[in-house]
């Protein structure tokens, strides 16, 4: 599906896939869990999903003439810093600006994880006081101006890269990439889990899946605490993808499956229960999620085995998109472990 675009190659090769054995266990056993490790995707600044984005996208930047990518996210963005990973792995400047999006008060929020990378790495980091939107943001327009007045080329890299007209290829090749991995595993998984925000990572997923069927088995876990929102623009970010690899079929409505009883408080902050499921991964089998994507979505993925979401033999699928440098800016609220 991919073969016609060019890609930059940011990320290891195919993520490992492990069984979450003492997870599994853990929840009765009746629903095997495994995890699929884009959290370890790369030796950029910690990986993370936006890499598998951004190797479709550089291509497009380098064609360009552009100098410089200019980006947005919150204060503790993940996408952020795998932009300005990006950026000192090509040899561009890096823009970025950082919107007050998390309602959240630590001491150091705006000095450690992934910030603090973003500086570390050379990017010129601005923060601005602003609250949070998955959509295009006036903030970034007028960079992506300032830049350009200044005698930059600049490149424009929407928040999580999603509404990009590459943004979806990515996690196309994901889908493609499980194919394959499920061959060597003589099985196929029965269910996805992903994290859904500004949308192009589940969006992806769901036209490569779609190719064998399987588009509403990829089941999106809000974080975002702005659901319609973020519901509306998966759909059309998977519908202009699916027109772009020439899926053949329609996407609709329906095909987009995304739960929304786990982003609460709101957008950045974690739940007591979001709390309590990073801690139950961590202490079962040592992998990290963090406060703001991955742990709402290991939360929402508990929850679901629990209430019997998924039919007893269910093989899931988690995918670790990352995030984890953001756990620094939680620093209190872990202080305890």
């Amino acid at each position: 599906m991919l073969k016609k675009f060019q890609r930059y190659p940011l990320t290891f090769g195919p993520t490992h896939i492990e069984k979450l054995s003492r997870l599994t266990a853990h929840l009765g056993g009746g629903v095997e869990i495994y995890a699929k490790r884009e959290d370890c995707n790369s030796g950029l600044a910690f990986g993370g999903n936006k890499l598998r984005k951004l190797e479709y996208i550089v291509p497009d930047a380098i064609a360009s003439g552009a100098d410089t990518l200019v980006s947005i996210g919150g204060v503790q963005s993940n996408h952020t810093r795998q932009v300005a990973a990006t950026a000192a792995k090509i040899g561009m400047k890096c823009r970025l600006v950082q919107e007050s999006w998390v309602p959240h008060e630590d001491a150091v929020y705006d000095r450690v994880g992934n910030i603090l990378l973003s500086r570390v790495m050379g990017a010129d980091v601005r923060l601005v006081d602003e609250g949070f939107d998955i959509g295009i943001r006036k903030s970034w327009e007028d960079a992506l101006k300032d830049v350009k007045a200044k005698g930059g080329k600049p490149y424009p890299i929407p928040a999580g890269a999603s509404v990009h007209k590459f943004g979806g290829l990515g996690y196309v090749g994901f889908a493609e990439e499980v194919r394959s991995q499920e061959k060597e595993l003589g099985f196929k998984f029965d269910f996805i889990i992903v994290c859904t925000v500004t949308g192009s990572t589940h969006a992806g997923m769901l036209v490569g899946f779609a190719r064998d069927g399987r588009e509403r088995k990829v089941i999106g876990i809000d974080a975002s605490f702005t659901p319609a929102q973020t519901k509306a623009q998966v759909l059309d970010i998977a519908r202009d993808t699916a027109k772009l690899v020439e899926l053949g079929k329609v996407i609709s409505e329906d095909d987009v499956v995304l739960l929304e009883d786990y982003a609460y408080p709101v957008y950045g902050v974690p739940s007591r229960e979001t709390k309590e499921a990073i801690r139950l991964c961590a202490r079962l089998e040592g992998m990290i999620t963090d406060p703001v994507y991955e742990g709402k979505s290991m939360q929402g993925m508990i929850d679901l085995v629990k209430k019997g979401y998924f039919p007893k033999g269910s093989k899931v699928l988690y995918a670790h998109l990352g995030g984890v440098p953001a756990i620094n800016g939680y620093a209190y609220a872990f202080r305890n472990g």
